[in-house]
């Protein structure tokens, strides 16, 4: 992946992997993710590249994440564990964040990716 994205591209890429794990559980019951390990294969995946984005985002642009608070830090820790954690994933918090954590977070997007926008369009030096 390259190194020259910049910020909007990774709230694009939060977005859709967010807008991916949504979709995957969609009409299911807690009991059939739990049955169903393509879905949840699924669903952590896209749970990775939300910490990934997040972590470049905290990385690089420190300013923007501290103005947007709102947008939860946990993305980073998720990814973390997940990512180096395989073994200890409770799929019950993976449920909960797509039923609970990624709505919310999905509606606050759209106003963080406009700031985004409007801070990369008035000449804001981006990494």
């Amino acid at each position: 992946m390259s190194e020259n994205h910049r910020l909007p591209d990774y709230l694009d890429h939060i977005q859709q992997a967010a807008t991916d794990a949504r979709s995957f559980v969609e009409g299911l019951a807690k009991d059939d993710f739990l049955a169903d390990k393509r879905t949840q294969q699924a669903v952590i995946m896209s749970l990775i590249i939300i910490g990934e984005a997040a972590t470049k985002v905290m990385d690089s642009y420190a300013e923007f994440t501290q103005a947007h608070a709102e947008v939860p830090r946990s993305m980073r820790n998720m990814r973390n564990r997940m990512a180096h954690g395989y073994f200890d994933i409770n799929l019950d918090v993976v449920w909960d964040t797509t039923q609970q954590w990624l709505p919310d977070l999905l509606k606050q997007l759209p106003a963080v990716r406009q700031d985004a926008d409007d801070e990369d369009q008035n000449g804001m030096v981006l990494p």
